[in-house]
């Protein structure tokens, strides 16, 4: 799986198979109530599922490689004898949990919340095996990276950290480079909308442009509501990014999502 095609936006479903998620943490406890969760995100559209082991929430505990296969293994059995045409994606930035991914299941999409900078053999790897790479950008670690975030210019700042992973995926003949600025990874709510006011400029990196906001803090603290309430802020966002460029929605809910997406196309 060299690449997917992009030519028109798509809808990324979230299957968090850890038990601190921030918004459905522990839900998914059982293979039955995974393989329903994917059944239902897959009947509502969702082309791409992405499985997360590894809580990147604020403050979340550090897990082995081990564990984080291990609950990643589960969901992939059941994608592989269920829904065997399913595109996957693996939400993580360990090498070693990729690897042992493709050596089980095959080709999957590597989606580096690290972007590289936790393993700095990720893209090489990507790139080898032919795997699409999603290179997100964090400042910190999941667990301190909400610690009084700084940038002196975050939208350069950014720019600049893609314009140097761009360069060293093009190194190693990379097919499939996609970007995603990394909402809520160690940026303040200001430094979020700032950088979303701005998406045009990585639209203009000319690499397919992925989309994350659904549910985080960053809606939750302009409309002061919980999580579980924060849905509606979540579909004004995905249509803005839409208008603006974006190619990959990565969403709790995918039926809205799949809305968004067919309301923007006919708009435009």
């Amino acid at each position: 799986m060299e690449s997917i095609d992009l030519s028109s936006p798509l809808v990324m479903g979230i299957l968090n198979v850890t038990p601190d998620s921030f918004y459905d943490g522990g839900s998914n406890d059982s293979p039955t109530a995974i393989r329903n969760h994917i059944e239902a995100m897959l009947k509502a559209g969702a082309s791409i599922i992405d499985i997360g082991a590894y809580s990147s929430r604020p403050g979340a505990e550090d897990v082995s490689p081990q564990e984080e296969f291990n609950r990643l293994k589960v969901a992939l059995e059941i994608i592989r004898t269920h829904f065997p045409e399913t595109i996957v994606s693996i939400d993580t930035f360990r090498l070693d949990v990729i690897k042992t991914v493709v050596d089980f299941f095959g080709d999957v999409i590597v989606n580096d919340i690290s972007g590289g900078e936790y393993d700095a053999d990720m893209i090489a790897y990507s790139a080898k095996q032919k795997l699409p790479y999603i290179c997100m950008h964090m400042q910190g670690t999941p667990k301190t990276m909400q610690e009084k975030p700084h940038y002196d210019n975050v939208v350069t700042e950014v720019l600049a950290f893609f314009d140097e992973k761009i360069k060293e995926a093009e190194s190693y003949g990379l097919k499939q480079f996609i970007v995603d600025p990394g909402f809520g990874f160690g940026k303040t709510v200001e430094q979020n909308y700032t950088l979303f006011n701005h998406l045009e400029d990585f639209v203009a990196l000319k690499y397919p442009v992925l989309v994350g906001i659904s549910h985080k803090s960053m809606i939750q603290k302009v409309l002061d509501c919980s999580t579980k309430e924060a849905l509606n802020g979540t579909t004004i966002l995905n249509t803005i990014a839409l208008l603006k460029g974006a190619k990959i929605l990565r969403v709790h809910e995918v039926k809205e999502a799949i809305e968004v997406v067919k309301i923007v196309k006919k708009f435009q």
